[in-house]
This record gives C-alpha cells, structure tokens and sequence, in this order.
C-alpha cells in the first residue's frame, strides 16, 4: 500500500479510532468512580544507635531485617486489633501491611491500606509505637552506651492508593485507539478484495484501465 493509501484509509475509518477511544476512556473512566477508595498511610521510624562507631552502626544494619520480621506476626497484627477494637482477623490485617528498611539510613517504613484513611493512620500508628515500646524494654537492660533508639520521624500520612482515576483513563483511551486499529486493519483486509475504484484495478490486477462505465444520474 502506498502512503496515499494509508491516508484515504483514515480519511475514511479514523473516526473508528476517536470513536473506541472515547468509549473505552468512559468506561474506565466509569469504572474508577464506582470502585471504593482504599489510602494508604505511610510511618516512617529512624533507627539511632547511641554510638556512632563502625560495630554499633552495623548492630542497627542487622537489627533491622529482625525488626521487619517482629512487626509483620500475627501477635503484633492481635494486639494491634484488640486496641483499635477492629473487626478483622490477624491474617486479615497482615493482608493490608507492608514492611521495609532501608540500613543506609537507618529507616523502618511501615505501610498500611484501608478504605478508611484515618485508621489507617492509627494502624501505622499503633504498630510502631509497639516497636518502639519493645526497643525501650530491651534499651532498659543495656548500658546507655549500648542502646539503640526507635522514633517516628513524623506523623503517619495517608494518601489515595487506589483507583488511579487519571492512569486508568489514560490507559483506557490508548486501548481503545489501539482496538480502533485493528477493527479497521480486519474491515480493510474484508474488503481488499472489493474493487470499487478505477486505481483499485491497477493495484489488483497489475492492467490498465481501458474504460469505465459512467454513474448515472436521475
């Protein structure tokens, strides 16, 4: 096909694409709007050994990985319902937690997704003040010198997580434009074989038009 084909062609069919686009972008669109909102609250919790030497520094690097392990049980997840009074099962809270570290900063971060974006707060909230309660009792029978703090660097945050209205809507339109494509590719490949026009018969056949039979008009 030559270039002056690929034109006629969206001359003819483009509003195909505009049109699946559209529809597509709507339904997603749609979609997003009817789904619940879950939010996600962030914590973040700065690991301070008391001591800045290499052995201290590197204590606090491999206490981390342990202290990921403390938080996501389903002890903490029990004691973290019983005092929000939350109607849910430890396996079921563990489903909407997550835990991370980063050891080149010292720092715990604990997230937590809810529909309900200030218990997820308080759920962050709650599961690191028992962190830090449990360092605290370990801090008490060590030396000052050998302790190593846990504190909230600020105040748990909440954001929406899902649905991405923007991105689903976004990626709805390109689905759609996509599938207005192919609709089109499929009708063209029906209808190639279709001489309608004198040029058709040139491109078909490989011959010379001679002649062609005029419309009529009434």
């Amino acid at each position: 096909m030559e270039l002056s084909d690929y034109f006629r062609i969206l001359r003819q069919r483009g509003w195909l694409i505009i049109l699946l686009a559209l529809l597509t972008a709507a339904a997603a669109f749609g979609f997003s709007k009817v789904q619940t909102p879950v939010y996600k609250s962030s914590l973040k919790l700065l690991v301070s050994p008391s001591r800045t030497d290499f052995g201290q520094a590197q204590a606090a690097k491999v206490l981390l990985r342990g202290y990921e392990s403390w938080m996501l049980s389903s002890l903490r997840a029990d004691l973290v319902i019983n005092q929000l009074q939350l109607d849910m099962t430890p396996r079921q809270l563990l489903g909407d937690v997550a835990v991370t570290s980063d050891d080149s900063r010292f720092i715990i971060q604990f997230d937590v997704k809810n529909s309900n974006g200030d218990l997820a707060n308080d759920i962050a909230r709650t599961w690191g003040d028992l962190l830090i309660q449990r360092q605290e009792d370990i801090n008490a029978t060590l030396r000052k010198e050998d302790r190593i703090g846990i504190e909230p660097i600020d105040m748990p945050t909440y954001s929406l997580d899902s649905p991405k209205t923007t991105i689903n809507t976004a990626a709805g339109g390109v689905f759609g434009a996509l599938l207005g494509l192919i609709v089109i590719f499929v009708l063209e490949w029906l209808a190639s074989g279709v001489v309608r026009r004198p040029e058709d018969v040139d491109r078909y056949l490989d011959i010379p038009v001679i002649g062609a039979i005029p419309h009529s008009q009434s």
